[in-house]
């Protein structure tokens, strides 16, 4: 097969290689998929550069956790899925060598999702990291069915699938952006309220998510604890809660008395590391959210596996206005 692969970590253009390694085999309890679509996560590019300082895990990794395409075998014990099923994957390339960026890959039947009719390849390739980690956000403390659910930075990429999860179980969203265009994309998602925080001082911001939730929320998604914490806290009800999966400072300060005070309790959470119960629930609430009419990802970029490198610079550089994504057509590299 065709794979995409790097045996030291660095620059995209000094490190990635295309070229042929053997076709893989199923063990037991995993399934083959052939490669449509290979999605590229932020995760993915750090990974390759080593941006988290934990060297090489493996002496050759192909990239990409997340990918879709069809079942081409199964291993022994592999039951919910057959050969010919379209399907998108998460994990690929969690605690293993080998991710989707290549002609072929293989992932455990739990890592697996079927992609409804009428949904592409490169929209199924998105959804892994994001929509796992959106979907763990949205009910780490509970169903969110009937409450008030603020996501900070409602048109990022795990911001936009918790707009639209929380809004399939029933939630009462408001979504902070920060400019008009991502107000139409967290609109389209499913959020009843928007907050555009351009132009806003932070003593503003809390006044007009209140504006929609007069009498606060329950829960918030948060992209950047470090600088969203005191906002949350502000507009939090008693009782609320916290989910956050990204900062921008490791070590942020906190309003500790405040939130005590209001009986918060904080869900810090890391993707890989979820439960497999957790990753199942979640990937099946996302095709059924897709199939009743999510719109799902803007694809900003699609490349051929042979220009990965460059690909990777589009995400680094966040120059696509999109996800990006490589484009594996069948018999067409």
């Amino acid at each position: 097969m065709k794979a995409a692969w790097y045996e030291a970590q660095g620059p995209a253009e000094d490190v990635l290689n295309v070229g042929e390694m053997p076709d893989p085999e199923p063990g037991a309890g995993e399934v083959l998929l052939r490669i449509r679509a290979s999605g590229i996560n932020p995760g993915d590019v750090k990974k390759r550069s080593d941006e988290f300082g934990v060297g090489m895990p493996y002496p050759r990794v192909i990239p990409h956790s997340d990918g879709s395409g069809f079942v081409d075998a199964v291993g022994e014990g592999v039951s919910q899925v057959s050969v010919g099923d379209r399907v998108w994957c998460f994990g690929a390339q969690s605690y293993r060598p080998f991710g989707t960026a290549a002609e072929y890959a293989v992932v455990p039947e739990t890592n697996v999702a079927p992609l409804p009719e009428g949904v592409d390849f490169e929209q199924g390739a998105c959804l892994g990291i994001p929509g796992i980690t959106a979907h763990r956000a949205v009910n780490a403390a509970g169903p969110p069915e009937g409450k008030w659910v603020l996501v900070q930075g409602g048109a990022g990429a795990v911001g936009l699938a918790a707009v639209a999860l929380a809004e399939f179980a029933g939630a009462r969203v408001i979504a902070t952006v920060r400019s008009e265009a991502q107000e139409a994309v967290a609109m389209s998602a499913g959020a009843q309220v928007v907050v555009r925080t351009d132009g806003l001082s932070p003593s503003e911001v809390p006044s007009r998510i209140m504006d929609g939730a007069p009498d606060g929320v329950d829960h918030v998604v948060e992209v950047a604890f470090h600088a969203n914490v005191l906002v949350d806290e502000q507009v939090l009800r008693q009782g609320g809660s916290i989910a956050t999966y990204a900062t921008g400072d490791p070590n942020p300060v906190i309003p500790f008395w405040p939130l005590v005070f209001k009986n918060v309790s904080l869900h810090f959470l890391g993707s890989d590391d979820f439960t497999p119960a957790q990753k199942q629930t979640a990937a099946a609430d996302i095709s059924s959210a897709l199939a009743a009419g999510w719109a799902g990802y803007s694809i900003g970029q699609t490349y051929p596996l042979t220009d990965i490198a460059q690909a990777h610079q589009a995400v680094e550089n966040r120059s696509a206005g999109g996800r990006v994504v490589l484009d594996l057509p069948s018999g067409a590299l």
